[in-house]
């Protein structure tokens, strides 16, 4: 027996041997002695047992009270117990959204740390696949290519490899969002009457039951989303959606530095009036394409050409008709090798170079004297008067004529003079 349970057992023994005395022992001595009668006696237990009634009433009364305070009690602990679990569960919630918006000057330095858009794109599906976590979500970002004004998928992060993604240009739920540059949360795709579901099935092969999507704008311009989606249903929430929608605007400034930066590029290799490449660029490029040329045993040649009676043009029509003719003979260059693996380059003044990858002299000279006839056959009109141009061209190929890049340069242009000698207008290779 518990130590409680002995000592109070002690106490309440002395009480029943005096109430047993008291109650069944004294009467019955007094009744033999003759000192009491046994009325009197009948109605002291009967006055004992009416007592005895009240205090098991009163007693009960009470057990009743203490157990309805008991039930009370619980009662409120449950609901603190109940509050307790809330605010725990809230505590841990928001102890999961510090830690993700934590991470946004994470995900600020890892986006900016390079600016090439396959970089950037890399960046983005690989942030928002992290902190909305789900081992069965595809990640997609589209861009949109404003040459056509279509969306490009560029970038996918599949949960399974073996999926296909059909809509490369984007789906009815990518084009929602494109159209009202709002982003786009759905919960349950079963309970969403806002698209067509039968439609989707018909462009898609993979099963979608939810999914949240966001637009990068800038200036109220779209330049393309970022979508996660589950064959699941319930997956995402609210919160997800606005922390996607966070890393989109990190994006479309990080996008937007890209294209920047892209334009940047362009400028500082291409020439400013016709579009082609800048020499220094192409003698990197002719220094690569040697090397390869080696490291391959594939040859490759080089055309020189140099517009005929330049000058002339400047100085009967002035230096604005010289630069229409420059602009009108780098179109033609750049249309006639659109088929071909070929780097164009505006070398200097009125010359032009161009590099034709994997082709012999022969085939070479072939193109050069499709060309030549192409810019001879063109009509120009300068200041009203209808004229044309020709251009003296000369072919050398590697490693036919030359095996190093300066050696190269020097056999075409030798070529080139020569056909200018022998009367321009012509094609005279190595």
């Amino acid at each position: 027996m518990p130590g409680s349970a002995r000592s109070q057992a002690s106490r309440v023994f002395p009480y029943l041997i005096l109430y047993f005395f008291l109650f069944l022992v004294l009467p019955v001595l007094l009744i033999k002695i003759g000192r009491v009668h046994l009325g009197p006696i009948f109605l002291f237990y009967c006055a004992c047992i009416l007592i005895a009634t009240l205090l098991y009433k009163n007693s009960s009364t009470r057990k009743y009270q203490l157990e309805y305070r008991s039930e009370e009690f619980q009662e409120k602990i449950n609901i603190v117990s109940d509050q307790s679990l809330q605010e725990e569960n809230i505590a841990k919630a928001l102890l999961t959204k510090i830690s993700r918006y934590n991470s946004l000057k994470e995900i600020i330095e890892e986006i900016n740390r390079d600016l090439d858009i396959d970089s950037v794109a890399t960046s983005l599906t690989s942030i928002a696949s992290s902190v909305i976590t789900n081992s069965n979500c595809t990640c997609l970002l589209y861009l949109i290519d404003t040459h056509h004004q279509k969306m490009i998928l560029i970038k996918t992060r599949k949960s399974h490899q073996t999926q296909v993604i059909k809509a490369k240009e984007g789906d009815i739920f990518d084009h929602w969002v494109m159209h009202h540059l709002n982003p786009l949360f759905i919960e349950d795709m079963k309970k969403d009457f806002r698209f067509d579901v039968e439609k989707l099935k018909a462009q898609e092969m993979r099963p979608i039951g939810s999914l949240v999507s966001a637009p990068f704008v800038s200036e109220q311009r779209f330049l393309g989303l970022l979508r996660m989606d589950s064959p699941e249903a319930n997956v995402f929430s609210q919160d997800d959606l606005r922390l996607l929608m966070t890393v989109c605007d990190i994006g479309a400034v990080a996008l937007e530095n890209s294209e920047l930066f892209k334009e940047t590029q362009s400028l500082a290799i291409h020439d400013n009036l016709t579009q082609l490449y800048t020499k220094g660029y192409f003698m990197e490029r002719l220094k690569e394409e040697c090397k390869r040329a080696i490291r391959q045993a594939k040859p490759f040649s080089l055309l020189m050409l140099d517009i005929d009676f330049f000058k002339n043009y400047n100085d009967q029509f002035g230096h604005t008709a010289g630069d229409l003719v420059l602009k009108r003979l780098s179109s033609n260059i750049t249309e006639s090798f659109k088929d071909v693996n070929a780097v164009s380059c505006r070398f200097g003044g009125e010359e032009f170079c161009v590099i034709l990858d994997g082709m012999d002299k022969q085939q070479a000279t072939l193109i050069a004297e499709a060309l030549r006839k192409r810019i001879e056959q063109e009509k120009l009109v300068l200041r009203k008067q209808e004229t044309h141009i020709t251009a003296s061209i000369g072919v050398a190929a590697f490693p036919t004529d030359a095996i190093e890049q300066n050696e190269l340069i020097l056999k075409a242009d030798k070529a080139m003079y020569e056909a200018k000698q022998k009367g321009r207008n012509r094609v005279v290779s190595a």
